[in-house]
């Protein structure tokens, strides 16, 4: 099926991606990188690294890009500049530094609190915490969650959860949780990694107090880009983080022994940080920022819409197997269904040059990333889809 590309105005931005005629239905995982990617890269390395060596962290801006692309992220959160930190960390670490230190903010609160449906490293890292500062680790349904917090909310120190169930999509509005935490002194911690470059998450809006993500999925910094971390401008002379690395003394030069605090944002900063992913990161966000969160979203939405259109079309008894909400608006960027022998599915998908991933036991997940996912490709993947399942059947 040819679609007219007045009906796909966004699909212009599929020709800057490297995606070797695939069908990436699979950015929730990892996006692909776009074209001019090498060039900025060389740029760096054959422009600034080689002639210039270290005097280049002072001459080209490296020792500002955490924040430099922190501020940039920070315009799809909605958050304001100087909130968003890319130290350089990998997600796991970010969110142990996080949660960690949102227990000390609430040093005489004994629980910590998250969902059971949560990404499973959440899941480790927070079981991980709690042992390591003698809390209780309260594990609960996503209703349940709601719940404790309603009636044991004042023995809560912090309570994580996601907007976007990394299984089905389904989407967890941020501000009522929120403002639930913050009536009964909890401090919320926000895993944003499904959300990020697909749903407005309104980080300042909403009274956030820590967020953090990663930078692989959705806004396609590559394979291992590092996490972000967004601090609130009001938490940010109190916040005491667990890992205290040079980079975030006030006078990290100075090399002194005792460690005193950046100001600001900065006392995120735990060591050197990884300048080629940095670079990475920072190139991928460009088209994204351009086209703004709010038409990211709308785009994802449509693309997500159009899929289930086709399905209904082509194998109506699929959308039977919809495992997210229906609802557009309480999905994020990628919906599931269950299907028999999901990773056959899935691999047969791959021989078709459509990537989907599968989640144990028999989900597969569709992710519509805005900019180089098109109509055409979903219809084209619509199309292997139904071969794939019929194969397998």
């Amino acid at each position: 099926m040819t679609i007219r590309n007045d009906l796909d105005p966004l699909a212009e931005y599929a020709r800057e991606f490297a995606t070797d005629g695939a069908i990436h239905l699979n950015g929730n995982s990892l996006g692909p990188p776009r074209h001019s990617l090498v060039g900025e890269l060389d740029r760096v390395v054959s422009g600034q690294w080689a002639p210039r060596q270290v005097q280049a962290w002072f001459q080209d801006g490296w020792l500002d890009l955490p924040r430099t692309v922190g501020d940039k992220l920070g315009s799809l959160l909605g958050a304001g500049p100087g909130q968003v930190l890319v130290a350089g960390e990998t997600t796991s670490t970010t969110l142990f530094n996080a949660l960690v230190a949102a227990c000390r903010l609430r040093v005489d609160r004994p629980v910590l609190l998250i969902e059971e449906a949560s990404f499973p490293t959440d899941l480790y890292i927070a079981a991980s915490v709690a042992r390591l500062l003698d809390r209780e680790l309260i594990v609960q349904s996503r209703n349940g969650f709601d719940t404790y917090l309603e009636e044991n909310g004042a023995q809560v120190a912090a309570a994580l959860a996601a907007p976007v169930d990394f299984r089905t999509g389904e989407r967890r509005e941020i501000r009522p949780i929120t403002a639930l935490c913050h009536a009964k002194g909890a401090i919320s911690v926000w895993d944003l990694s499904h959300a990020t470059g697909v749903l407005p998450v309104d980080l300042d809006a909403n009274a956030v107090d820590l967020a953090v993500g990663c930078g692989y999925k959705y806004l396609g910094g590559g394979p291992g880009a590092p996490a972000f971390l967004y601090v609130p401008t009001r938490l940010q002379t109190t916040v005491d983080f667990p890992l205290a690395g040079w980079h975030g003394h006030a006078k990290p030069f100075a090399m002194t022994q005792t460690f005193i605090p950046a100001d600001g944002i900065d006392r995120a900063r735990t060591g050197t940080p990884p300048l080629l992913s940095l670079v990475g990161l920072n190139h991928a966000l460009d088209p994204l920022v351009e086209v703004g969160i709010h038409a990211l979203h709308r785009r994802s939405q449509e693309l997500g819409e159009y899929f289930l259109e086709c399905l209904a079309e082509r194998r109506p008894e699929l959308l039977n197997q919809l495992a997210s909400p229906r609802d557009a608006d309480r999905r994020g960027g990628h919906l599931a269904l269950r299907v028999a022998e999901a990773e056959k599915v899935e691999s047969a998908l791959a021989d078709s040059g459509v990537h989907v991933d599968a989640r144990p036991p028999d989900l597969i997940r569709f992710a519509f990333a805005p900019l180089y996912v098109t109509r055409e490709q979903v219809s084209r993947a619509v199309d292997a889809l139904c071969n794939a399942v019929e194969g397998t059947q």
